[in-house]
């Protein structure tokens, strides 16, 4: 097993949920954390535990993200008016890597941000090496020629676990993807329940 597979599969056990709604997780066969005291009877959550927990999975779900990262995108996401919970989603899935796994071009979060930082896609035409990179509406993400027929791609694409959800558009065959919108919360098809406004009050606080 991979370090990064054995990396994702240890988030799922110390979340007690198959956050990306994997048929492999280890979840789906124990429910109970890793590591020897991962059996132990759980104990009630506090109010900071359960915001923490919040962020913890929110922050996993788009590839275990650093610290550092996620709170420079929150901070965006506080600046911009509105509902921070909702800007907060919505800044995370303007991420490049997240585009390339929405439209089912990779298997997962962590093997888009790989195909992304490998140089295998272009935005408008021109070659983005970078995760993070923020598309905008109306962005065409493309795989490069020379990367169309790799196996990894076949295999995302062939998936029936999860669907390309209607705020991007992807054409399979040509290898082409179109960031249309940016989603609100109800949009994204988190596997599990996401609560970004605990996220919010976690911030608040800390």
């Amino acid at each position: 097993m991979t370090k990064r597979t054995s990396a994702k599969y240890k988030i799922d056990r110390r979340m007690g949920e198959n956050i990306w709604g994997r048929p492999k997780s280890p979840v789906n066969k124990r429910e109970y954390g890793p590591g020897q005291h991962g059996q132990r009877r759980k104990n009630k959550l506090s109010d900071f535990g359960t915001q923490l927990r919040a962020k913890q999975k929110l922050k996993g779900y788009y590839g275990d993200l650093t610290e550092k990262q996620f709170r420079k995108i929150f901070t965006e996401a506080e600046r911009v008016k509105g509902d921070t919970g909702e800007m907060l989603v919505g800044l995370l899935e303007r991420r490049l890597d997240a585009v390339v796994y929405r439209a089912k071009l990779v298997p997962t979060i962590f093997a888009a941000r790989q195909f992304v930082n490998h140089g295998h896609v272009t935005v408008n035409g021109k070659r983005v090496n970078i995760a993070s990179y923020r598309v905008s509406e109306g962005d065409m993400i493309e795989v490069r020629q020379k990367s169309k027929q790799m196996g990894l791609i076949l295999e995302a694409i062939a998936l029936t676990e999860r669907d390309v959800p209607d705020y991007i558009e992807a054409d399979h065959n040509k290898m082409i993807v179109k960031f249309v919108r940016t989603p609100s919360l109800g949009d994204v098809p988190y596997p599990v329940q996401m609560e970004p406004n605990l996220v919010v009050e976690y911030y608040a606080k800390n």
